[in-house]
Parts: structure tokens; sequence; C-alpha cells
């Protein structure tokens, strides 16, 4: 079982550092009483809203008086962070101390999960082996503590992210994210979201148990949620070394994370302008709203920093190559393409970015042109039109009444939720 949680209406900051810190002295006495080298690994900057930052600024305080404190932001294949905005996200800890994960070059192989396995659970949608590859800096150290940081919320490659996805994707070699989350998207996006055991959960908890039992580690899992003054608070702090663990956080996820609408003809969605800086990572506002979008509705997206579509150089050629085309085509191009095949977690994205024709996707971007937005298969609205037409600074999320009488459904911050319609 966890070792131990708090769920509640609202965790103040107080209140978190107080978690925080008991989190710090049950890893003493549970995992090393006087460590000296402690890993500490949590989101990148995508998921600073989380307030884990603040956690890991505050572990990083506790542990560098005695012990050597590094820190690995979880990228995946996120771009790294520049020194600004590791100072914005972690404060005073040290850049030197800040090490960059390279999702190409710094894997070690451990093993894999083998396509016999992973046809069986995924209804044989997907029949390929996933070689299984993390970081190697977390394998060779010698590391007396290392602590996982993170959100617990739905998420569409995993039904709720955190806990294991820090290694396999966060940490994750080319290999190990190129199939995984190609076999996710071949399942549905739609049948992982918002599911707390999916096909590719199940493959990462089996290579946790098989190739890092001993890694002495211990995972601290926030859950948030909107209070009555409509502010993004903390209501959960899970901290333990087992799935318990996540279970206990994704539960807690599953029912403060998840509305249940009628079919929505209008969303308005803001990806912030601090955090989104590429389609890769805002279109979350897709993945997260596309079970509520009503047949042929629009969702609109104001992306004030927009201005990639891709988090690589070579992602951003693909998705300006093919755009978002959804399954059919998309899987079509697959078999055809070698750059396709080869970055198959670009594949899985023009995938997981369409709305297969079901609904309209329109950006209002901060940078992007019209031009570029509507050659991958996106519409385009200019995002100073957009601010003045939707006003967000004014917006409560739910339902909204626009002074010309037209109704929009408004979410301030997509990523943090899952909304899906009722049947």
């Amino acid at each position: 079982m966890a070792w131990f949680f708090e769920k509640t209406k609202e965790i103040t900051g107080k209140r978190l550092e107080e978690l925080v810190t008991k989190a710090a002295e049950e890893c003493l006495q549970r995992i090393c009483p006087s460590p000296k080298n402690v890993l500490l690994l949590p989101p990148d900057i995508t998921r600073a809203h989380s307030g884990a930052g603040q956690i890991t600024n505050r572990l990083y305080h506790f542990f560098a008086p005695t012990a050597n404190v590094y820190v690995i932001p979880t990228l995946g294949q996120h771009i790294p962070h520049t020194p600004e905005q590791n100072r914005w996200m972690f404060g005073d800890i040290p850049e030197e101390k800040i090490l960059k994960h390279n999702w190409k070059t710094d894997g070690k192989q451990l093993g894999r999960i083998n396509a016999a396995y992973l046809r069986a659970i995924t209804d044989g949608k997907a029949d390929w082996d996933i070689p299984i590859g993390i970081n190697r800096i977390v394998l060779e150290e010698a590391w007396d503590i290392v602590i996982n940081i993170g959100h617990v919320v739905p998420h569409e490659v995993l039904g709720f992210a955190n806990h294991n996805k820090n290694y396999f994707i966060g940490l994750g070699c080319k290999e190990t994210i190129c199939a995984s989350h190609i076999a996710a998207a071949c399942y549905g996006i739609e049948k992982n979201l918002g599911n707390i055991v999916t096909p590719l959960r199940h493959c990462y908890n089996k290579a946790e148990s098989e190739y890092l039992g001993a890694l002495p580690d211990v995972y601290i899992q926030v859950t948030m949620r909107y209070n009555e003054e409509g502010e993004l608070v903390h209501s959960g702090f899970y901290c333990g070394n087992d799935l318990d663990t996540y279970l206990l956080a994704a539960q807690q996820s599953m029912q403060e994370n998840i509305t249940v609408t009628p079919p929505l003809k209008k969303v308005v969605a803001v990806m912030q302008g601090d955090e989104f800086f590429s389609t890769w990572v805002a279109n979350k506002a897709i993945y997260r709203t596309r079970k509520a979008m009503a047949d042929q509705g629009e969702l609109i997206i104001l992306a004030p920093g927009l201005k990639r579509f891709g988090e690589q150089d070579e992602v951003e050629a693909i998705i300006r190559k093919y755009g978002y085309a959804g399954t059919p085509k998309v899987m079509e191009l697959w078999r055809k393409n070698a750059d396709l095949q080869d970055l198959t977690h670009a594949t899985a994205h023009l995938i997981h970015g369409s709305s297969e024709g079901r609904f309209k996707i329109t950006y209002a971007p901060g940078h992007l042109s019209k031009e570029e937005i509507e050659s991958v298969n996106f519409s385009y609205m200019d995002y100073t039109k957009a601010w003045e037409t939707y006003r967000p600074d004014q917006r409560q999320n739910g339902f909204n009444t626009l002074d010309n009488g037209e109704e929009i459904y408004f979410i301030r911050t997509p990523s943090a939720g899952l909304w899906t319609r009722t049947k």
C-alpha cells in the first residue's frame, strides 16, 4: 500500500510543504537514513501548473545540506528547458544540478515487452515488441534515493499520467517511446483516455516489475481540482513505492478530473502561453475534449505561445509534411514512408491530433500564420480576434453566454482534466 496519502477538497500551500517534508523524512526511514546521492525526477514545464517545480525545490533543499542532489526533468521527447525556464519552474536549484535527458542518445536498453503480450492486451491492434530502455544515469549511478514527482491526470496514451510514465516515456529512449506511442494510438485514444489501467500501462507495470525492482525509488503524486472560485488547487497527495500509490491517485483523479457534459457544440480552450509552445503539447486541448465534442461541433484553441508544431526539428518536418490526417490516412502513409516508420511517436501524434473529421478544430496561435495552421489541416483564427470575441479573462469554466447571445463551453486549463459526453 501507499506509505501515506491525504485526500481533501483543497491542500493549502503550507500543508503541501508539510507533506513534501514528511515524504522526504519517510525516505530517510524507509530507503536510506544517510543518503549521499539523491535523484529527483519531476515532470517538464508542460506540467508546471501542477506545482511540481515547487515540490522539487523543497525536496532539493531538504537533502542538499548532506547529499549530492541532481534533478532530471522527465522530458520524454520534449525540448530541454532553457536556464530561464528552469529558474521559473524550479526556483533557486543551481542550473548545474539540473540535467537534460536526450531521448535519442541517453537510453540504456533493459529488455522488451514481446509482441505476443502486446497483441493479447490490445485485442490484436498492436503486434510488435516494445523495447524497454531508460536514461542510463538513473541506472548506472549509485543513487541512494530516487524520487519521482508528478501530477496524476487523465492522459491520452496511458489513461492517466504519472507513476512509471516518468521512467518509460519521461526518461525513455527512442525505441521505447516510439513503439509505445504507436501501440497506444492503434489501440485507440478514446479507449485510453480516463481508464486507470490501459494496455500500455499494463506493459509499463510489467517492465517496472521486471527491470527496475532494485531501484531505491518512491513516487510523490499529486491530484488537482477546481475549487468554487474556479482556481486549480491541490486535492490529493500520495507517497509510496508501489502500484497501489498510483491506483489510489488515479481513482481520485477519475472522480475529480472527468467532467460529464451533454455533447458540446462549441468549446473554447486556452493553452497557457508560458507552458505550451508547440501543437505537440497544445493538442492536449484536442485530446481532453474530444470525447465531449458534438458531431460537427467546433473546438477553438487560444494558444498565445504557439510557435511550432513539433518539439524537435525532425518531428516539426513530419507534421508539416503530412498534417493531422486521421487514422486511416496516417496508417496508410506509415506503411509507405520511412520517416513515419522511424519516428512512430510522431505518427501516433498525427492520429491523436485529428478529429477524424467528426468536429472542426480551429487554432488561434500567437505566432504561427494562417497558411501554416491550415497546411496541417486545422482551421485558423486570428489570436487578437479570438481574444476579443471570447474574452477568456472574463469566462468561467463551463457554459458561458456571449454578449451576442451565443453559448460556448469554456475550459481554462484543458490539460488538467478530461471532458466526456453523456451517453
